[in-house]
Formats: structure tokens, sequence, C-alpha cells
């Protein structure tokens, strides 16, 4: 337990059996009133954003989860297989768990998993990553770059918007937040 008072950016929070992590505060200390702590709250698991407002000094239940760097080894069906870059422990996480980060696995890859409790929350990717373009449609004379865009078809089965001049076979650096192109590798 802590309070209101104790709270910090990146700290999760167990507010009525659900996870939030803390985006954003501030203490206000109005001329007229009490004091109060106004939040800005990301769920843990689907990513929602609300702000919510508490009374200064009132107990919240925090949450403890673990932070593990693990690297990821193949896709086993429907769940995926990552190891413990320490321990060599391996760990399975079901598809629902990844989500669309999916999209951008690369095998051997360096991933940030959250665990809460034993259970995988979520899987968090670096900013950006390099693909191969394995499938495109060829440019024509005269594609530049501040021209429209086609789809490509990166290593990971993922589909992306590049700019035309990109050809079959390039890497290209991807966003892993928005799935948006970058430049080239």
């Amino acid at each position: 337990m802590a309070t209101t008072n104790d709270l910090k950016n990146g700290m999760v929070l167990n507010l009525d059996g659900v996870l939030w992590s803390v985006v954003k505060f501030q203490h206000v200390k109005p001329g007229k009133g009490g004091a109060f702590v106004r939040t800005t709250l990301k769920n843990v698991l689907s990513g929602k954003i609300v702000d919510k407002t508490f009374n200064a000094g009132t107990k919240v239940e925090t949450a403890t989860v673990d932070k593990r760097d693990m690297q990821y080894l193949y896709a086993d069906g429907e769940d995926f297989m990552f190891m413990d870059m320490e321990t060599y422990d391996q760990l399975q996480v079901p598809a629902d768990v990844v989500g669309d980060a999916k999209d951008f696995l690369l095998e051997e890859s360096t991933v940030t998993l959250g665990v809460h409790e034993g259970a995988v929350l979520y899987v968090e990717l670096p900013p950006s990553v390099e693909l191969e373009v394995t499938h495109t449609e060829p440019g024509l004379q005269g594609d530049r770059s501040s021209g429209g865009t086609k789809p490509a078809t990166v290593s990971t089965g993922a589909l992306v918007q590049v700019p035309l001049f990109i050809t079959t076979g390039q890497k290209i650096k991807v966003d892993t937040r928005d799935g948006k192109y970058l430049n080239r590798a």
C-alpha cells in the first residue's frame, strides 16, 4: 500500500483488481478546499488511458510488475516462446498477450516482458526494428521519396506502407508503435 502522495510515473496500481500504470500525475493545492492528485492512468492489459482524481493522502494498492529482457525464440502454433537471458528459462506466452507485437517479432530479437505474479501481462518491443521486404510491386521510372506509398510485405508477414522507390529484398526500418515506415536500413 502507498498513498497518492507517493505516486511516481511508471508506478503500477491495482485499482479494483485492474492494473493501471501511472503515465502522469500532478499534485494540486487549491486556495480553498483540500489538496488532490490528478492522474493519467494507462490500463496495463488493454492500453486504455483514463484520467482519475484522488484526494491527497488516499491509500492506493500498488502492484509489482517485473520487467524482464527476454529473447524471442519461435512461434509454436498459437503460442510464442521466449527465453530469459539470465536464467535461460523458457516461457510460453499466448498469442492474445503478444497481440500486435507479433507483426514485428524477429527470431533471436530481445524484447521486454511485463510479468505480474507469474503471468505475462504484455510484450514491449524496441521502438524500431529492421525488416527485409519480401514482396512489393516494382517501382516505375520517376518514383520519388516525396510521392505516394505502396504496400509491402516484410519478413515477419506484416504489411507496411512504403515509398514507391522501395524494392523487394531491401531492408527497411519500421516503427513498432504504429507500424509505419521510417527509412531504409
